[in-house]
């Protein structure tokens, strides 16, 4: 695991698997002196990873987390409460909706995961309590607040996250260096496309983009990162197995992922 400072209320913990990135932010209100919030967006995955957060947080002197957030329903981002056991979660009202919807989903995929990689967990994975977001919206911490914004396409639920006052976007699982856009949700290409043009203006507006797996990028970066995905995405829909894959992302990995991003938008047609 390894923790990286974006700004003094900022700090991104990226799991030794998956590259998945968890962001701790905190707001330190004026009124009390010294009083603040702090949410945990999002979760490492291995379970040293989560046990080790709570001294992490503590050793930043962020204060003891108030909430925790998810981007979206993907297993691997709601396992926030096996380091906050009590913690409510909070996430967008589309990802409570396909929480509601599919009982248990999150834990048996999990499950599988550990038993593949024969992973002991002595705690099983528990949601508890779900507050469920108006999105777009905004949500308050402290004296501040986080901007959330829909996203969709990579699949039907979920919400971006941003951090105005530390120039930080939290992208969920969008704007990935590591792999190229899957299309899970039912919008398929066109939910995917319009949610990256959603996140244009807010990347305008930071310093770092922290997406839901991969390297932090710095705002140009991320820009020139959205219109090689705009650009795949638009070839897929156009050419299907004969769309270019992005310059960078054309592993095995990303082909396979390539053929199975085919033969959804083949079962849509």
């Amino acid at each position: 695991m390894r923790a990286q400072a974006l700004h003094s209320d900022v700090l991104v913990v990226t799991s030794a698997l998956l590259q998945l990135n968890c962001v701790a932010v905190r707001a330190v209100g004026d009124e009390p002196p010294g009083e603040g919030e702090t949410f945990v967006i999002d979760s490492p995955v291995l379970p040293e990873e989560l046990q080790s957060l709570p001294p992490l947080l503590a050793q930043a002197q962020f204060p003891a987390p108030s909430g925790l957030l998810a981007t979206h329903g993907d297993w691997d981002h709601l396992l926030g409460r096996l380091a906050f056991p009590g913690l409510a979660l909070g996430c967008a009202e589309s990802t409570a909706r396909r929480l509601a919807a599919r009982p248990g989903e999150p834990q048996r995929a999990l499950r599988s995961f550990d038993e593949e990689l024969a992973i002991d967990r002595s705690v099983p994975l528990g949601l508890g309590a779900l507050q469920a977001l108006p999105v777009p919206g905004r949500l308050d911490i402290a004296d501040r607040e986080l901007e959330l914004y829909a996203t969709g396409g990579h699949t039907d639920d979920g919400m971006a996250l941003l951090v105005a006052w530390a120039g930080v976007l939290v992208a969920g699982d969008y704007l990935s260096a590591i792999e190229i856009p899957t299309v899970h949700g039912d919008g398929g290409i066109e939910a995917y496309l319009e949610t990256l043009e959603r996140l244009r203006a807010p990347i305008a507006r930071v310093e770092n983009v922290v997406p839901g797996h991969g390297p932090i990028m710095a705002r140009e970066r991320a820009l020139e990162l959205l219109e090689e995905d705009v650009a795949y995405l638009r070839a897929l829909r156009e050419r299907g197995e004969q769309a270019e894959l992005p310059q960078g992302r054309q592993r095995p990995a990303d082909k396979r992922l390539h053929e199975e991003n085919v033969a959804s938008i083949r079962g849509r047609a």
